[in-house]
This record gives C-alpha cells, structure tokens and sequence, in this order.
C-alpha cells in the first residue's frame, strides 16, 4: 500500500530572486532504524514512527536549514535556508525549500558539487514528486502531482518489496540532511533503539552522509528557475 501525506507552505512567487536558491531532497526516513546514533540521543540509535512524522508535519514548515563549514554537525546559529513543502512518500520524509544564495554562495556551490545532480522542474516550478499542498495545487494540478509521486515510490518499491532498503554506502563528500526535533516521547528509553513516538520539528541541517544518522538522506539543487 502507498502512502502520502503531505503539506506547504505558501509563498508569493518573485522571479529571479536573488536569494531564493531552490532545493529538495529527503530529510530522514520513517519506521526504519537509524544507521548512527543522532546527537541527543544519548549514544541510542532511534526509529521516527510513521505517526509521529505524520503529526508534526506541521511544525517542520517555515523552520531552518543550518549548517557548518564542515558539514559535521548541527549549528543552530548559521541558517541558511527555509523548509517550506514537506511530504511523507512511503518511508521517506521529503522537503522542499530555499537556501539564502546570494548569502550564502558558498553553501550553494556545496550543495552544487556534493548534492545530488539537479533536477528539472515540473510545469508549476515544484520538484516532480514532491509536492505539498491542495492550497498551493488544486483540482487535477494537485492531483497530477500526487500521481507523479506515486509513480516514482512504485518505481522505487517494486525491486523491494518486503524489507525496506537503504541506499549504497554513501561517498565521503556526498551531502545529506539531519532533522532537528523538541517535545520528544522514547516509547521506551531502555531499549537499544529508541521509538520516537512523538516529536516536533525545531529544523533540520545540512551534513555529509557520512555524519548523518541515515546515510540515505539526500539534497540537491531545483534546476530550472
């Protein structure tokens, strides 16, 4: 069964904008064991339910992306874009938002270089597959960009479909994101891997794969603006 649940966050267009460089990517995955412990964790590998994920969706719109020059680790004082489409497809948790290019040109060129290879937009400028909103879509453009979706996670279910896959061991240079997160509920905090039953999304950050607590995560530049 496909599952989606998705939501945006609405703003005016301006074209050319000089500091809205338009990325997406996936920020973590759902029900599935983080690869490394993150920090707070207390040293605990951690599982994001489903549920949780689902229910603070909400609060993970209009907060930051940071970084460090190193791209090791969270600095909560360097933000250097926005979050403002977020979508549940299967397991995986996708965003959409704005680095702060003319800021910060420096991060753009990283994520040029060690992000994914860019990708075409779709006729409304929203990454295919990823799409937010019916305030944003409505009627059969909201439906068309569902489908879209669903047709990229059958593609990449159908060679797996019974245990959830992780990508190949990531480069050392290849970028990746890290949420942030508050108010968290461990169902249990005795256990090896720690159940994160519910949270809120304070933000997220760029990081090397290799630094990420899920090697699978990923970002990229939007070509065609």
């Amino acid at each position: 069964m496909i599952e989606l649940e998705s939501m945006g966050l609405v703003l005016p267009e301006v074209k050319d904008h000089p500091n809205r460089t338009e990325f997406r990517g996936v920020l973590t995955v759902v029900d599935v064991a983080s690869q490394r412990a993150p920090s707070g964790a207390n040293g605990h590998r951690v599982m994001l339910t489903r549920a949780a994920a689902e229910a603070a969706l909400p609060s993970l719109l209009g907060m930051a992306l940071d970084y460090t020059p190193s791209f090791d680790r969270h600095d909560m004082q360097r933000k250097v874009g926005v979050i403002t489409d977020a979508v549940i497809a299967g397991q995986k948790l996708q965003i959409c938002g704005y680095l702060y290019g003319k800021d910060f040109p420096d991060v753009v060129d990283e994520v040029s270089k060690w992000g994914r290879r860019p990708t075409a937009l779709t006729p409304r400028g929203t990454p295919a597959g990823i799409h937010a909103s019916a305030e944003t879509l409505a009627g059969a453009q909201l439906r068309a960009s569902l489908a879209t979706a669903v047709a990229e996670l059958r593609r990449t279910t159908e060679s797996s479909k019974a245990v959830p896959q992780l990508e190949a061991e990531a480069g050392e240079g290849e970028l990746g994101m890290s949420y942030e997160v508050t108010g968290v509920d461990v169902a249990n905090r005795k256990a090896r891997i720690w159940q994160l039953t519910k949270v809120t999304f304070t933000g997220a950050a760029i990081l090397r794969r290799k630094k990420a607590a899920y090697e699978d995560t990923w970002i990229e530049l939007v070509a065609g603006r």
